[in-house]
């Protein structure tokens, strides 16, 4: 099967989460080999931004909060946008959200009818931890196949 065309298509709808990471483009990458001969056509992109108050323990006196929150969100947002427009996804297939990323990214995959979640996982330290957690996370309770892809140090 070396015509790309001929590959089958392993699953109708792609929900496709990243953390914007140096690593989400090997994320990216295995979902598009998996995805068929045109994974762009079903596939959407997702990253989940954290409350900010939820993930940082600070004095509420001192920032405000829904300032530095709505800018995270719209760092986020075009940042996924900048990807979406590289893999040529419409608009309405990249998502950014605001929540805890498990169940957030579990019910947009219900919402949207993906057959696969397609998430990295890392190793044990720093926000690597965090991603491999979500990973982890996402799998319990997920209504589809959830594909994690090891996006730790390379051998």
């Amino acid at each position: 099967m070396s015509d790309k065309s001929e590959r089958p298509n392993l699953y109708e709808k792609m929900l496709v989460a990243v953390d914007l990471s140096k690593d989400s483009r090997r994320v990216i990458d295995t979902a598009m080999r998996v995805g068929g001969a045109e994974p762009e056509s079903q596939m959407h992109l997702v990253h989940v931004v954290e409350p900010v108050a939820a993930a940082y323990s600070m004095d509420v006196y001192a920032v405000n909060i829904s300032q530095l929150q709505q800018e995270a969100i719209n760092t986020a947002k075009q940042r996924l946008g900048e990807v979406g427009r590289k893999l040529n996804l419409p608009e309405n297939q990249v998502h950014t959200l605001l929540g805890s990323p498990a169940p957030e990214i579990r019910d947009l995959a219900a919402k949207i009818g993906a057959s696969a979640i397609v998430i990295g996982s890392h190793g044990h330290d720093g926000w690597k931890m965090l991603l491999g957690s979500t990973a982890t996370n996402v799998l319990h309770g997920a209504t589809c196949d959830v594909l994690t892809v090891y996006v730790g140090e390379e051998k």
